[in-house]
């Protein structure tokens, strides 16, 4: 069977149109029954249990996925495996999911004189508020749609798109209700780009020591501006001495436009004539992440590391971020 493009692009307009639509319709159904669902979940001492088979499976490991990886516990349980033997996962004092769109699959309905002799409570999630399973949960989550996306009507499509999203509002709404952070987000995630930025401080990557641009008050513009292209990282700070390396300026690359603009003699004038008194510095505690929005805010793309006295401890800039594949 041939089909052309535009059959093609109609086909896929479709799909995208319905199931958008099927998720839109959930709206109407976030209500105190949705409230009861997380507030049922919020109570689980133990893990959030998600079982299903099938389709329904698969949409089941995404939401548990999700939970666990925004601060709710939980495992995917398939219905079968717990048949024989997987229902030594769900402890007294967890809760289960469990995922029908038909509400009468078999395997999940012969579960439930397990769950209720543990008193573990059941949220289902399905499309007929009549079915077998939606009557014996504690609570039913509706996720009907009015039709699938195939174009046969066959395939789970519309209806599998449903339950994600009515899982994922459930996550959400548990996370938020956790006082789930940024940075517990990163602690569970070392290994994405979020993780990496917020558990990054700028002292893991800032120059010390002999790298750092730094001269003291009495030095000469020409000699600051020596100090800049031999250190490299686009600006110096000025310090009080270099006993205490307290800053009290900074001069960066912007600065020596507006200094030679201004026919300043550099061999005699001093830096704290040019420098800059108010500038934006960071602490080694500082994470990555929040360095990179302060550069973003305030179009800076070095910055000097001071301690809890205002004394220097490092530097960085675009460029170390860069090397270290922060942005």
């Amino acid at each position: 069977m041939e089909i052309n493009n535009q059959e093609l692009i109609n086909t896929a307009l479709s799909v995208i149109e319905i199931e958008s639509a099927s998720v839109r319709k959930l709206a109407d159904r976030i209500d105190d029954n949705f409230i009861k669902a997380c507030r049922l979940l919020i109570c689980s001492k133990k893990s959030v249990v998600i079982t299903g088979v099938g389709k329904s499976a698969h949409i089941g490991k995404k939401i548990a996925a999700t939970m666990t990886s925004t601060g709710t516990p939980a495992i995917f349980m398939h219905a079968v495996e717990a048949l024989h033997g997987d229902l030594g996962i769900t402890p007294a004092g967890s809760a289960v999911i469990a995922i029908s769109y038909s509400g009468e699959t078999e395997e999940i309905l012969k579960l439930i004189p397990t769950f209720k002799r543990f008193a573990i409570p059941i949220v289902s999630i399905t499309g007929n508020p009549n079915s077998a399973l939606a009557q014996q949960a504690n609570i039913n989550l509706n996720v009907h749609v009015e039709k699938e996306a195939c174009p046969n009507g066959l395939a789970p499509t519309a209806s599998t798109t449903a339950s994600l999203a009515m899982g994922d509002a459930l996550a959400m709404c548990l996370l938020q209700a956790k006082g789930f952070s940024e940075r517990d987000f990163a602690t569970f995630h070392p290994g994405g780009s979020l993780g990496k930025k917020l558990l990054t401080t700028v002292k893991d990557i800032m120059h010390q020591h002999d790298e750092l641009p730094m001269v003291v008050k009495d030095t000469s513009i020409e000699e600051a501006l020596s100090e800049m292209s031999q250190k490299n990282l686009g600006m110096t700070t000025i310090v009080d001495s270099i006993s205490n390396k307290k800053v009290i300026g900074i001069f960066t690359d912007g600065d020596i436009r507006r200094t030679l603009a201004s026919n300043i003699n550099i061999e005699t004038e001093m830096i704290t004539k040019v420098m800059s008194n108010k500038f934006i510095y960071v602490t080694g505690k500082t994470s990555t992440s929040e360095a990179i929005n302060l550069m973003e805010k305030y179009k800076i793309y070095c910055f000097p590391v001071l301690d809890d006295k205002g004394s220097l401890i490092g530097a960085f800039s675009m460029h170390d971020l860069i090397s270290a594949r922060l942005v």
